[in-house]
């Protein structure tokens, strides 16, 4: 059996790649938890989405309605998260960039939170 050899240290440079990386992903969590409470039955557009998904959804012969509601939660997570993402886009765009950068993710977070405050609202009772 052979052993691998020990991984050299990383550059600074590196590290500062890898401490980017940490963050965005802490803002894409953060964007999917937003939208995935956004896509409950909490939200006020769940019963306007749901009769679409089902008619939807009979034509490709899905009958449960369980399923059904599984189907309205996650069009309504993607939704979100798509309308949410026009501003981060623009931003993106207006200012020449090719990749996300931790200020357009913030963007999106904040947008995607904008989406899905009625939802935190009506799931908290105000």
């Amino acid at each position: 059996m052979s052993t691998l050899p020990p991984l050299p240290p990383l550059s600074p440079g590196d590290m500062d790649l890898r401490e980017q990386a940490l963050k965005q992903d802490g803002y894409l969590l953060g964007i999917a938890i937003l939208s995935l409470v956004n896509g409950m039955h909490f939200s006020p557009w769940y019963d306007l989405m749901l009769v679409p998904v089902a008619a939807l959804s009979s034509s490709f012969w899905i009958s449960s309605q369980l399923i059904i509601f599984y189907l309205t939660s996650l069009v309504l997570s993607l939704i979100t998260v798509i309308i949410a993402g026009i501003p981060a886009a623009l931003y993106e765009r207006a200012m020449g960039l090719a990749m996300s950068n931790v200020r357009s993710l913030q963007l999106w977070m904040l947008a995607t939170a904008i989406v899905a405050a009625p939802a935190f609202m009506r799931m908290f009772g105000f």
